[in-house]
C-alpha cells in the first residue's frame, strides 16, 4: 500500500520570527483528503560540549513556553538556509564564550514529525578554549559544568525535561562505550 499524501493546498495561518502556521489539505492514501496542520521552523542545534576535565557545558535559562528554569546543552535556532555546523560553532560561543579545536556531527532528528518540519542537529566539541559570552539581547542565562558521567546519570533518570539534552548525552555516552574512549 502507498503510505504517502499528497498536499493539495496550503493557507498560512501565522508567519512570524521563527515559525510560520499553515493548514494543509492532503490527499490521503485511500483518496479521501484531510486537513493537516504544519508548524514551519528553519530548525534548531545543539551542541554537547566536554571539556578535558569530562564536564559538559550547560546552560541554565528560564523558557517562557514552559515557564521553567531549564538546564540544557547550549542551543538555537537556524536562520534560513544557514548551515548547521556554523550554527553550532556560534551558539557554543555566543552562549558559553567556548570555541572548540574538534567539532563532529552526531546526527539530527526531527523534533516532532507529527506536526513540524522542525529538524534539530547535534553536535560534539571538545578541545575547548574560553572566551567571552556574546549574548542576544533578549537573551539571559547561566553557564554551568557538570562531569559527563553524572550528566549521563541525570539523562538516564529523571532526565533533564529537555528531549535535545537527554538525546545528545545518551547517543554520546553510547558512542563512547562503542570507541571505548572518553573523545567524542
Amino acid at each position: 500500500m502507498e503510505l504517502s499524501e499528497k498536499t493539495l493546498s496550503q493557507e498560512y495561518i501565522y508567519k512570524g520570527k521563527i515559525l510560520n502556521l499553515r493548514r494543509d489539505m492532503a490527499e490521503l492514501p485511500n483518496g479521501k483528503t484531510a486537513a493537516r496542520e504544519v508548524v514551519e521552523h528553519h530548525g534548531g542545534v545543539t551542541v554537547i560540549a566536554v571539556t578535558d576535565d569530562d564536564e559538559v557545558l550547560f546552560v541554565r535559562q528560564f523558557r517562557y513556553p514552559s515557564g521553567e528554569l531549564l538546564l540544557e546543552l547550549p542551543a538555537g535556532k537556524l536562520e534560513a538556509g544557514e548551515d548547521p555546523y556554523s550554527a553550532a560553532v556560534r551558539e557554543l560561543r555566543e552562549e558559553t564564550g567556548a570555541a572548540a579545536e574538534r567539532v563532529r556531527s552526531l546526527g539530527w532528528f526531527y523534533v516532532s514529525p507529527g506536526y513540524t518540519t522542525e529538524k534539530l542537529y547535534i553536535y560534539a566539541a571538545e578541545g575547548l578554549s574560553f572566551g567571552e559570552q556574546s549574548l542576544d539581547a533578549d537573551e539571559f542565562l547561566n553557564v554551568e559544568r557538570m562531569k559527563f558521567d553524572d550528566a549521563l546519570d541525570i539523562a538516564l533518570g529523571e532526565g533533564f525535561r529537555d528531549a535535545k539534552t537527554d538525546a545528545a548525552i545518551m547517543k554520546l555516552a553510547l558512542l563512547r562505550m562503542r570507541s571505548d574512549k572518553k573523545e567524542i
